[in-house]
């Protein structure tokens, strides 16, 4: 159920000065960002789902009361997207529901970049020992079906908490990440700013965490970001299969009650099952645009094409 996009190859990254101001590169990242049309596009669907979902809730509320007498009422000028098999609201239960995609969502892919990059950046600096048994345990991450251990879990564990649910999927997502920060490492190691460190015997937490880590800066973000689409595919697949409790409201419950409440063979009911599938793929797709932008502007390669 997890998409199946790996990080961006090592030899894409471009290395970002560690010492340069944080103000300047950033505007000039947005200015380019928002000269290029599909970056210009991708960063407006994002920030329009995201503003959606954080400040909707807190105009409209999260109760949606419900008058089954009303079911699959279709489309009006007071309910936009009619009401669904309970007499809710659909574009209420819309708005609501995008806040827990959106957590699980980024914060699966922070615990899966976090974890990434710390493992990734010690076993490529280090090397030895702690490098194989690091590549090993990657190993044995990456031979475990993720969907079947998310069942079982769900079986013995109520997987009603977003924020369990984020955890599991990003404690499972970051063995591929991994690899490819390790690379990253091998070859950035070897560079002469990171020779002058160990002459100084600043320390390893200085040359690895404060020299090497924001010198990959771009890469980690640009795999940031495809980690949060990952993610997100995972949490919806879930829920539509009903593998987790469908307990709240998000766009996978959604989709899994109008599937089961047979809304796909009502036309009146079919905006109930569209809406949701609709805000999936529209932030997927501004999420792989702007993906795709970064790459083009982080990478001068990809530019020059």
């Amino acid at each position: 159920m997890t998409a199946t996009s790996s990080p961006v190859p090592a030899e894409q990254a471009v290395p970002t000065p560690s010492r340069s101001s944080a103000v300047s590169p950033l505007r000039r990242l947005f200015g380019e960002l928002t000269r290029s049309t599909s970056g210009f596009v991708g960063l407006c669907l994002v920030l329009a789902i995201v503003l959606l979902s954080v400040v909707g809730p807190v105009l409209i509320g999260t109760s949606v009361p419900g008058d089954p007498a009303r079911a699959w009422e279709a489309p009006s000028a007071r309910h936009w997207l009619g009401l669904e098999g309970a007499g809710k609201d659909t574009l209420h239960l819309l708005v609501i529901g995008g806040r827990t995609v959106l957590m699980v969502g980024f914060l699966a892919a922070t615990i899966t970049t976090v974890i990434a990059v710390a493992i990734g950046s010690l076993a490529g600096y280090f090397g030895g020992r702690f490098d194989a048994l690091m590549l090993q345990l990657t190993d044995i991450v990456m031979t475990v079906p993720q969907i079947v251990l998310l069942a079982v879990v769900g079986a013995f564990y109520k997987l009603d908490s977003p924020t369990l649910l984020a955890i599991i999927v990003g404690v499972l997502s970051w063995p591929v990440l991994m690899r490819s920060i390790r690379a990253q490492v091998l070859s950035l190691k070897e560079r002469e700013f990171v020779e002058a460190a160990q002459l100084l015997d600043v320390g390893w937490v200085r040359i690895v965490f404060g020299e090497i880590v924001p010198n990959m800066a771009s890469y980690i973000l640009i795999n940031f970001i495809i980690a949060v689409t990952n993610a997100i595919y995972a949490m919806v697949g879930l829920y539509l299969l009903g593998l987790a409790p469908q307990r709240g409201t998000n766009w996978g419950i959604m989709i899994n009650d109008a599937w089961t409440k047979g809304a796909m063979f009502n036309p009146d009911a079919m905006p109930y099952i569209i809406a949701p599938v609709t805000m999936i793929v529209l932030l997927q797709l501004g999420l792989i645009l702007l993906t795709r932008t970064l790459e083009e502007i982080l990478n001068p390669r990809l530019r020059d094409r």
